[in-house]
């Protein structure tokens, strides 16, 4: 049971980093952003592999999982670019739960690629719960400029989508690869993938004018999402990912109580209730796994 743990603690960590990015962005660009973090992200993954010595086990890897992880990251690298866009445009209280939509699709897939059926109804169920909580969380953004102003919503449901590959691609790629460096080479792939999008938009001259405060939260940003991802994937080896997935989006928990503490940015009574029901969702899936 020691992967419930862990995955308990990828959600604080994964609570940490909205915060943390949402501080990082304000003037930096998002992609360039993302590529700062993802770095950050890599030196900590590669460190922990180094330290459990599971970088002896690269040779034995399969053709399948390095491809799995492969596709699992460019999976990822797309989630991010999509996420943190999406936070640089809107407020962290109504992009967070629907990045967390992708907690139906995955737990949907789950069932039909893994056959993970033990209380399918309740997970269902569950998945109903979650579904209605993260509709009733999604307001849009007040704002006269129209269209762009639905932009934010766009990224977020694209962010979410890819997420949700992102669980399943990974499920299949950590298979016989030690959790730690199946992270590693993810976040390489991520890493790639962040600085090709950057350079080839020309976004790297803003290197010469990024603002030090700002970088620090980047790289804070990235030790929370390197400890996540660390916590995340033990979990999802070693547990079911119906399960896992859920608990870890219930770092919306501390992504909502950051938000109002730094940000101010309070919730209305009916994103509250939406908040309620996410919870009562996710503990549902836990108790009856």
């Amino acid at each position: 049971m020691i992967w419930i743990f862990t995955a308990v603690l990828s959600a604080f960590f994964a609570g940490l980093t909205s915060i943390l990015a949402k501080c990082g962005i304000k003037k930096t660009d998002s992609d360039l952003a993302t590529a700062l973090r993802t770095g950050v992200v890599f030196g900590f993954a590669w460190i922990m592999v180094f330290i459990v010595g599971s970088h002896t086990g690269i040779g034995d890897i399969s053709t399948r999982s390095l491809i799995f992880l492969i596709l699992s990251g460019l999976a990822t690298g797309a989630s991010w670019m999509c996420y943190f866009r999406a936070l640089s445009m809107g407020d962290i209280n109504k992009v967070v739960p629907i990045d967390k939509s992708s907690t139906i699709l995955t737990v949907l897939l789950a069932v039909i690629v893994f056959h993970e059926r033990t209380n399918l109804a309740v997970k269902l169920i569950a998945t109903v719960v979650l579904a209605l909580g993260i509709f009733l969380m999604i307001e849009k953004k007040k704002s006269s400029e129209g269209t762009k102003s639905r932009a934010w919503m766009i990224y977020a449901v694209l962010s979410a989508l890819f997420a949700a590959l992102t669980s399943i691609l990974a499920k299949v790629g950590i298979d016989g690869v030690e959790s730690n460096l199946g992270t590693a080479i993810r976040t390489g792939v991520v890493l790639l993938m962040s600085w090709i999008i950057v350079f080839s938009r020309g976004k790297q001259t803003g290197l010469q004018t990024i603002d030090k405060r700002e970088i620090l939260f980047i790289c804070l940003s990235g030790i929370a999402t390197g400890a996540s991802w660390l916590c995340y994937y033990h979990a999802i080896q070693n547990g079911d990912v119906s399960v896992v997935v859920p608990i870890d989006k219930l770092s919306i928990l501390v992504t909502v109580a950051f938000s109002w503490v730094v940000f101010k940015e309070k919730l209305s009574a009916k994103s509250f209730v939406g908040l309620c029901l996410m919870v009562a969702g996710t503990l549902l899936m836990v108790f009856f796994k």
